[in-house]
């Protein structure tokens, strides 16, 4: 059984729809914040497998860079500060504080683990009102190997002081369950919407609509 919860940040447990207006803003069009989350994830996956690193937050302003001129909009300052320090101060999911309170009652350990910097996934715990359900709050940039490399998985495990195997990663995105799985640990998927399993990878097996569900599935899981 695994009985550390380790918790993805960005879309699994925080809502990075707050960001919206910013590129309605910016861009004329909210939904850019999808193509640039995605371009985001891409470049950070190219640089992993590459073997380059460059930190979360660089990613992300670098891929910022490039949906602006894709689009063929000039970005200001204020547009970039508005997006990209937008992410410290992201609302988690309705449902996140309770489920993460009933996990934490039951008797699990709660950790999160994020490609942000640390920095930042400390702005973004406290902003949220989240910090408190958590002993640890750690970043792939700790090993400068972002997520879905096996590296930050270990480090969690390392840092929690229990085997990989005790570890069960809870994520919204198919490439960090694959990760996470690859990796040693258990994990479950939070399907968002518009967020689904990758058929090539194993299916873990605890997923839910939302943390909700998912957290209900791991206490049954726990319990057996």
């Amino acid at each position: 059984m695994a009985r550390v919860c380790l918790f993805d940040v960005n879309e699994t447990l925080l809502d990075l729809g707050a960001l919206d207006p910013h590129f309605e803003r910016a861009f004329g069009d909210a939904g850019v914040r999808r193509v640039w989350f995605l371009q985001l994830l891409q470049s950070a996956l190219v640089a992993t497998v590459t073997g380059a690193y460059s930190d979360f937050g660089q990613v992300g302003e670098a891929a910022l860079e490039m949906v602006a001129e894709r689009q063929g909009v000039q970005l200001t300052d204020e547009d970039r500060d508005l997006i990209l320090g937008g992410m410290r101060e992201l609302p988690p999911h309705p449902e996140v504080a309770e489920s993460l309170e009933r996990l934490r009652d039951a008797g699990l350990r709660l950790a999160t683990l994020t490609n942000s910097t640390q920095q930042v996934a400390e702005a973004q715990m406290d902003s949220s009102g989240l910090r408190g359900y958590f002993e640890q709050i750690l970043s792939a940039d700790m090993v400068r190997r972002l997520k879905p490399a096996p590296e930050p998985y270990r480090m969690a495990a390392e840092s929690l002081e229990v085997e990989v195997q005790s570890v069960r990663l809870i994520a919204a995105h198919a490439w960090d369950v694959a990760g996470s799985l690859r990796a040693g640990c258990a994990a479950a998927f939070v399907a968002r919407p518009g967020m689904v399993l990758d058929p090539l990878v194993e299916r873990p097996d605890v997923v839910g609509v939302d943390l909700s569900e998912v957290a209900n599935r791991i206490l049954e899981v726990e319990a057996g």
